[in-house]
């Protein structure tokens, strides 16, 4: 590649720090999760609050979705992706720290796998659900609404990190990962962000057409259809996150991907399960 070459891609590499307090820095990564939740706060509270549903009842979603979320991405990551690894070092499943020749190092969760996430999430939730009494798919539903905003600023957050990276390629709009190497590479964190930009607004339009639909399934299945279609077919211009995926002809994170899709679909179409478990029409 020329340095002419270069001046078609978009060089990216960002300081890893939004700013610091003192001696303390405060990442972008974590910035995007914090943006995350609170995006989820905001926009289930106020639906929570035009459904007429009581504060009291909204309280301990927030806990609830937030350990379910990381403790379901990070055992994703560590038995999905990294077995082995893990299940020799099963202390590094729970502690941000890793064990080196040196003694331990603390690395933060590094890595955290959606597919775990959402597993995570549905399970929390449903126990949030037996504590509250709510009808679990009025829950579900309301989540779901919510849930491109989240997976949205994740994403931004993996591509301030310059993490889970594209395949090389030379599309005019490549990013060029200095951190990495110096080669054009599809930008798979932006363009799965957009997806869910776009996801989220069409959700919220659906939403205000129909929203008699709360409480069927219907925004449950509508979310985990679009986003891990989408991330089906994304994955095809990302580099594998293991070695090991190489030889396979679809990745983990596709394998992963079709059981939602699957159930996605079933609750769109009003399966029976989901009537059993909706609200009374």
């Amino acid at each position: 590649m020329t340095a002419m070459d270069n001046l078609l891609f978009i060089t990216w590499n960002p300081d890893l720090f939004a700013f610091h307090l003192g001696s303390f820095g405060v990442r972008w990564y974590s910035l995007c999760w914090c943006f995350a939740l609170l995006a989820a706060y905001v926009l289930v509270q106020r639906l929570y609050r035009q459904q007429h549903i009581a504060d009291k009842l909204f309280d301990p979603l927030f806990f609830y979705c937030f350990v379910g979320i990381l403790v379901g991405a990070r055992l994703g990551h560590c038995l999905f992706y990294e077995p082995g690894y893990f299940l020799a070092h099963p202390l590094e499943m729970i502690l941000p720290m890793r064990q080196t020749a040196n003694g331990w190092t603390f690395t933060g969760y590094a890595g955290l796998a959606s597919h775990g996430g959402t597993i995570g999430l549905m399970l929390a939730l449903w126990l949030y659900v037996r504590k509250t009494k709510l009808n679990i798919m009025h829950v579900l539903d309301n989540i779901a609404i919510a849930t491109p905003a989240s997976a949205m600023f994740i994403r931004l957050g993996n591509l301030m990190n310059s993490e889970i990276i594209g395949k090389p390629t030379d599309v005019p709009w490549a990013f060029v990962f200095e951190r990495v190497d110096m080669l054009p590479r599809h930008p798979g964190q932006l363009y799965e962000a957009i997806c869910y930009f776009v996801f989220l607004i069409a959700g919220y339009v659906l939403y205000h057409k129909y929203p008699q639909k709360v409480g069927t399934g219907f925004y449950f299945g509508f979310c985990l259809t679009t986003i891990f279609t989408a991330r089906f077919f994304i994955e095809y211009t990302k580099e594998v996150q293991e070695a090991w995926e190489a030889a396979m002809l679809i990745n983990m994170g596709q394998i992963l991907s079709i059981p939602f899709i699957l159930l996605g679909s079933y609750c769109m179409a009003g399966g029976k399960l989901c009537r059993k478990l909706g609200e009374p029409r």
